[in-house]
């Protein structure tokens, strides 16, 4: 018997053993930010002027941000500064860039808006001068600039109120006149002097619509479809109607959809899964107002991201915040 007795406390610890192997589990995964670094005026070479960040876009490796009146590139992982561009230079016509309020990088531009009325167009590369859109009077081709994207061959401006004129990217050339005809209108509902965020993806231009309260959808073949009745009735936006909730910016990266929200007195930052996001479905994987608590975020006009960087532009800190988005994985065990 007194051997039987070990034998049979030896079995039930490999039986006990082997049943804990196979208990299921169920994995929950979370992101939460992290701040990594901070750019201000600290970190440009000679500038005596106040850092004022509003648009900011990402391309090839280099961030560009909208200062005040002029544009800073910076290498997006080093964050070492590059460049700062004070003036368009085409030939011997030199405008100096006044009032700028966006930026947006394709197919080897750059796209700068002002709110002197004007678009400016320079050579991704090597900077130089392509062309300008707008000759800086309110009341020929733009009511001021607040915000740009270009992409997939359209160029989208956000005027003020409520207008955006679309142009198709071709009419863009080294020759082309400043004073090109939008092909088609679109109706942004609520609108007056404030900057605009606004990016493409999934065959949508998707605004931040932070006075109609929504995120603002126009389907990009309709579009086109609807592009001459569009110039006598700017097309409205489909969207899901927020109460309390106001978008300020909007991107894409390649996962998620990168957006700030103002509710009351904060901001916060937030990603959903951009697949969900462009069906209208706003659960958030990440909703933060600050870091871990603290070093809340003030009003966050731009955003974008470069792997697990997230880069904001908080213009009432005056300051492009860089965040860690950081990933954790929780295992439950079901009993």
């Amino acid at each position: 018997m007194k051997h039987i007795l070990p034998l049979i406390l030896v079995i039930c610890f490999f039986t006990n053993c082997s049943k804990d192997d196979n208990v299921a589990t169920k994995d929950y995964t979370y992101f939460y930010p992290t701040d990594e670094a901070s750019i201000t005026n600290a970190n440009i070479p000679g500038s005596t002027e106040a850092f004022d960040p509003k648009g900011i876009a990402i391309s090839n490796e280099k961030l560009y941000v909208i200062n005040g009146n002029v544009l800073e590139i910076f290498n997006a992982l080093t964050l070492e500064h590059i460049k700062t561009i004070k003036e368009y230079t085409k030939g011997t016509t030199i405008i100096p860039l006044t009032s700028l309020t966006s930026v947006s990088v394709d197919n080897g531009r750059i796209y700068i808006g002002s709110t002197e009325s004007r678009l400016f167009i320079f050579d991704e590369i090597t900077n130089a001068g392509i062309s300008t859109v707008g000759n800086g009077q309110w009341w020929q081709t733009f009511v001021h600039v607040f915000g740009v994207v270009a992409k997939d061959g359209l160029v989208f401006v956000k005027e003020k109120e409520n207008s955006i004129k679309v142009l198709d990217a071709t009419q863009i050339t080294e020759t082309s006149t400043w004073d090109l005809k939008p092909i088609a209108k679109l109706n942004t509902l609520k609108g007056y002097t404030e900057v605009y965020s606004l990016d493409v993806y999934g065959g949508n231009l998707v605004v931040a619509g932070r006075d109609a309260k929504s995120y603002l959808y126009y389907n990009i073949a309709n579009i086109k479809k609807n592009a001459t009745s569009s110039l006598t009735t700017p097309i409205e936006p489909e969207l899901v109607q927020f109460v309390d909730i106001k978008p300020i910016a909007v991107s894409f990266s390649k996962d998620w959809a990168v957006t700030s929200e103002n509710v009351g007195s904060a901001s916060y930052l937030k990603l959903y899964p951009k697949e969900e996001f462009i069906k209208m479905n706003y659960k958030a994987v990440l909703s933060a107002s600050d870091i871990l608590g603290q070093n809340a975020f003030g009003t966050i006009v731009g955003t974008a991201q470069l792997d697990d960087r997230i880069f904001i532009s908080d213009n009432t800190n005056k300051k492009i915040r860089v965040i860690k988005l950081n990933k954790s994985t929780i295992s439950e065990q079901n009993n």
